[in-house]
């Protein structure tokens, strides 16, 4: 077994945890449908943690070719897997029984540490490139980090519904745009 396969085991596991938890949520929210206020931000952002869940597997294959592995190198990338599922987790709230569930309600509260992930989650990306490579990521893929980074840092300030249910498409399509602009092809 090469270093890569070997390495790839364990950010799978956490990647297939980070899908498990939305996907549950989705099974806790539908069992529960009468009692659940639905709020678009939250579902846009728990169908985004899918997608970026599912990209950063697809990207990890990038991986493969490199040889040298130290330490430091795989805890980068592990950390960046890890703050994916902490998204994941904060996406959609645990359902109590015979409760009301308002998404509206649990979005605000979890906002902050979610965006707050995700700005860290973009920077250890970042880091991660530059131990990878010796460098920075290309032009495009910093651009839609800055971007991405822009945006989650707006979001964990800005407290304004408007602003958070144009923001959620708004990264949804920009994220459909860099997977199909970047990672479109193994």
């Amino acid at each position: 077994m090469d270093a890569f396969s070997y390495l790839s085991v364990l950010l799978s596991i956490i990647i297939g945890l980070a899908i498990t938890q939305v996907l549950m949520g989705y099974r806790a929210l539908l069992l529960s449908r009468s009692r659940v206020r639905v709020y678009m931000p939250a579902i846009v952002w728990s169908v985004l943690m899918l997608v970026l869940a599912t990209q950063n597997w697809w990207a990890s294959f990038g991986l493969r070719d490199h040889e040298q592995w130290t330490f430091p190198m795989f805890a980068v990338i592990l950390l960046q897997t890890i703050l994916l599922y902490m998204m994941s987790g904060l996406v959609i709230p645990d359902v109590p029984p015979e409760q009301p569930v308002d998404l509206k309600d649990h979005y605000y509260r979890e906002a902050r540490p979610f965006f707050g992930i995700m700005a860290a989650m973009l920077l250890v990306s970042i880091l991660k490139d530059v131990m990878l490579d010796g460098d920075l990521p290309d032009g495009e893929n910093l651009a839609f980090h800055a971007a991405f980074g822009a945006m989650a840092v707006s979001a964990f300030f800005i407290r304004e519904p408007r602003f958070h249910e144009a923001i959620a498409p708004l990264m949804g399509a920009a994220a459909a745009l860099y997977i199909g602009l970047l990672f479109a092809r193994l």
